[in-house]
């Protein structure tokens, strides 16, 4: 694969000859005047979705953490070192790993806001980090200390180093699936633990500055699952069946990757997550991942914490779930539909 130029004034690249990659684009954002539709809308609701960290309350979980028992502070310490391990690793993917490679205008447009969004929520995890700990460097030096999280993230950044190191058609795809498997089970995944404190009453400020991460992460899921399933239909050739066995492969290891840390921060001894709800919740979200591009689920469990999707939406009216003083976003909502 070729990085695309940013600036191709000899280029006469008509507005259907576009492609999500290896076409000639000019470098102008000719945006009236779109290929791909799904990707305008996507833009038109991240937009309508922005907000700001500090404009969340975190009064009350600075007295909430104190309180917490110690597995719950570990799990919730651990939870908030991968989450900010994942944000940091996407904004610099999306950037340099993936957007050099699309050469649609329209398409480049919401990958920026997307690494936007993600700069966004690594600002996130810095408010609740300075909110709650005393020594916000712990927190922040757990990706290098704790030999479980670090192997995790060695495994995840392993994918994007293939595309860095050899960028193909071949690899560019998995990429694209490694991005749902991220922003689909992992970070959901981590979510899941923060909601299952606030649903005892605990950390509300944090999980209500998930809530609005976890409404970036839809459009996110959203742009990916778009993305595979539009190369589908212009770049069938692509995906064999040795593709789809290696995709299947990388979503196994992932669960079975999701499960071992989901099942060593809880412990067993976060209310409502036992071993066997975990794994089934992380298989589940796998099952989820792969129907939204048309292939076969792999384990076929039920959603094992149905009240996880529930907590995580936003109500349509003006005070907030959480009664938080956050009253003023009204104007972007949560959706687990991610057809645009």
């Amino acid at each position: 694969m070729d990085r695309k130029k940013i600036y191709n004034p000899e280029s006469r690249e008509h507005v259907n000859e576009r492609k999500i990659f290896g076409g000639n684009p000019t470098g102008i954002f000719e945006l009236n005047n779109i290929k791909y539709q799904w990707a305008y809308n996507l833009w038109e609701v991240m937009l309508n979705n922005t907000w700001f960290p500090k404009e969340v309350d975190m009064t009350r979980d600075v007295s909430d953490y104190k309180h917490l028992t110690e597995t719950e502070k570990a799990a919730y310490d651990k939870a908030l070192a991968q989450l900010i391990f994942m944000d940091s690793l996407q904004t610099n993917n999306l950037i340099d790993n993936v957007n050099p490679y699309i050469t649609s205008p329209e398409i480049n447009l919401i990958l920026v806001r997307q690494s936007f969004e993600e700069a966004l929520h690594s600002q996130s995890y810095a408010v609740m980090v300075d909110s709650i700990s005393q020594n916000s460097a712990e927190i922040y030096e757990l990706w290098r200390r704790d030999m479980m999280l670090k192997s995790k993230n060695d495994a995840i950044a392993a994918v994007y180093d293939r595309l860095a190191k050899e960028p193909t058609d071949r690899n560019f795809v998995l990429a694209c699936f490694a991005n749902q498997i991220l922003e689909g089970i992992y970070f959901y995944s981590g979510f899941a633990y923060i909601y299952t404190l606030a649903r005892s009453g605990k950390m509300l400020g944090s999980a209500q500055m998930i809530r609005f991460i976890q409404r970036d992460e839809v459009t996110h899921l959203a742009l990916f699952k778009n993305m595979i399933n539009t190369l589908k239909r212009e770049r069938g050739d692509l995906f064999t069946a040795d593709l789809e066995a290696e995709v299947y492969e990388m979503f196994k290891k992932a669960v079975e990757l999701e499960v071992g840390w989901g099942q060593y921060i809880t412990q067993g001894q976060i209310l409502g997550l036992t071993n066997d709800i975990v794994r089934q919740y992380i298989q589940y979200l796998a099952d989820d991942r792969l129907k939204g591009v048309g292939m076969k689920p792999l384990y076929n469990v039920e959603h094992p914490i149905k009240w996880v999707d529930d907590f995580a939406r936003f109500n349509d009216q003006k005070s907030n779930f959480f009664e938080s003083t956050v009253t003023n976003y009204s104007k972007g909502s949560l959706s687990f539909d991610d057809d645009f």
